[in-house]
């Protein structure tokens, strides 16, 4: 055999090798996540999967999942198994899944340096059902989100969620000592993080620091807090507040663009020399 044909089977040998090689070879990835399908519709179940390559005790997953405009539409907390897996599961039928388009699910485990994301499309018809959907009696209504809620000794007359201050803001009308307000604060609405574990959260009653019972769960986090009559304006601060930015919002900011360059351009051409 001479020199040409022992150099072509050479080069045929690693063309070989590579073409046979698994694309998903790669196992030193801190954190996988994958999805059971890629495309979903308003009324699916999506399932998450996923595992860490070095298990760090008392660490847990949290999944986070975002819509097309970057809204958060949900967090979770999972505990991971003792193989390094993980796994959890999103219905789609809800509100803050109503705009069609790329959601981004993304893992991170501990620290924010040490996660993944993966992809998943919603597309088809949205429901009548979710278009209309509103908050109940037993809701409180803030920019958007419904916060259940109970509460005594005052009536609720508004309520509103800040990214400014990351808070929830509560207006009351209340007229007897030994109020009480109870909140289920979904995690995906409002929480207090501190490095990827639960923080606490500051509670200003007529902007006065107040105390408050609290539980905690994977999805949610319950506060119980008192007021004295008088109480006009109840705040809750986190960490982290869902941004209000909705389809109107970007309306609008696609025609503040526009109208700028069209200006620029106008001003652009009315400088320029005339021969």
């Amino acid at each position: 055999m001479n020199n040409h044909a022992t150099y072509l089977l050479a080069a045929l040998s690693s063309i070989v090798a590579l073409s046979v090689s698994p694309v998903f070879a790669a196992v030193d990835t801190p954190v996988s996540i994958w999805t059971d399908m890629s495309s979903y519709d308003h009324n699916s179940m999506i399932t998450v999967q996923g595992k860490v390559a070095n298990i760090r005790p008392g660490v847990d997953i949290t999944i986070r999942v975002t819509n097309p405009l970057n809204n958060v539409v949900t967090v979770d907390q999972l505990k991971v198994n003792s193989d390094g897996t993980f796994q959890t599961t999103f219905n789609t039928s809800g509100l803050l899944w109503k705009l069609n388009g790329p959601y981004v699910i993304k893992a991170t485990y501990g620290t924010q340096e040490v996660n993944n994301k993966v992809i998943v499309e919603l597309t088809g018809e949205i429901p009548s059902t979710i278009q209309e959907t509103a908050c109940n009696e037993n809701e409180l209504s803030a920019s958007g989100q419904c916060i259940p809620y109970s509460i005594s000794g005052a009536t609720v007359t508004g309520a509103r969620l800040s990214t400014g201050t990351t808070s929830l803001i509560i207006e009351l009308d209340a007229n007897n000592d030994g109020g009480t307000i109870s909140l289920d604060l979904p995690r995906s609405v409002i929480d207090a993080k501190m490095g990827g574990t639960d923080d606490q959260f500051f509670v200003l009653v007529n902007g006065e620091e107040a105390d408050f019972d609290e539980t905690t769960r994977s999805n949610t986090r319950t506060l119980s807090i008192m007021f004295p009559a008088g109480t006009e304006e109840i705040e809750i601060i986190g960490t982290f507040v869902v941004p209000e930015f909705g389809t109107i919002a970007v309306m609008i900011l696609a025609v503040a663009i526009i109208s700028i360059i069209a200006v620029s351009a106008r001003s652009r051409l009315n400088v320029l020399p005339k021969y």
